[in-house]
């Protein structure tokens, strides 16, 4: 039996994925910005809840209730907004916009995998974020790149759509190689 490593997003997107490149390019010219492993492009989005290794089989039953999760909830504003940073070992583009209905729906992914039987981690509470780089190394300062965000504003879009993703891990051996993330599923939000 095979196992999917998955987690459910929401995927920015192209403008809004153009306009937080343009904004991160000036961030590369700081000194920090050497200690960072940045994340391609392709691999953003706002993890709802990641599921880990899954079951194949347990796929039909957790599509079903993912596609529940969604049709529940309504379609909301979300826009890119600022920065911030998790201690010394990432730094993240934040969110502004209806946050309430992205905790929501990021509840009901969760709970659709539980009920499918995915164990999750503790329950914690959701910090909206995109990731887009992690340290290298301990110790790393990342305040002069969240203070490079700070007053970074992107144009609000209308999130219709929450996708079960496949992170297929690099298994090249290749220094610098990145996850490739593959869409298995996604669904409309709303009825």
């Amino acid at each position: 039996m095979s196992r999917l490593r998955l987690f459910v997003a929401v995927l920015p997107p192209a403008p809004a994925v153009e306009e937080l490149r343009r904004a991160l390019a000036p961030l590369h010219a700081l000194p920090e910005a050497g200690g960072l492993r940045w994340t391609g492009v392709p691999g953003w989005h706002f993890t709802l809840a990641f599921l880990g290794p899954v079951d194949e089989e347990l796929l039909p039953e957790l599509k079903e209730r993912l596609a529940r999760a969604a049709r529940r909830t309504e379609p909301f504003p979300l826009r890119l907004h600022g920065g911030g940073r998790f201690a010394d070992r990432a730094l993240w583009a934040g969110a502004a916009g209806s946050l309430d209905m992205l905790r929501l729906l990021a509840e009901r992914a969760d709970a659709a995998a539980r009920r499918t039987g995915i164990p999750m981690d503790e329950h914690r509470r959701y910090t909206p974020h995109l990731t887009l780089a992690r340290s290298r190394r301990a110790g790393a300062d990342l305040r002069p790149c969240v203070e490079a965000l700070a007053a970074f504003e992107g144009t609000a879009w209308q999130v219709d759509e929450m996708a079960l993703v496949r992170s297929n891990l690099p298994d090249s051996g290749v220094p610098g190689e990145r996850p490739r993330y593959e869409v298995v599923a996604s669904w409309s939000l709303g009825h």
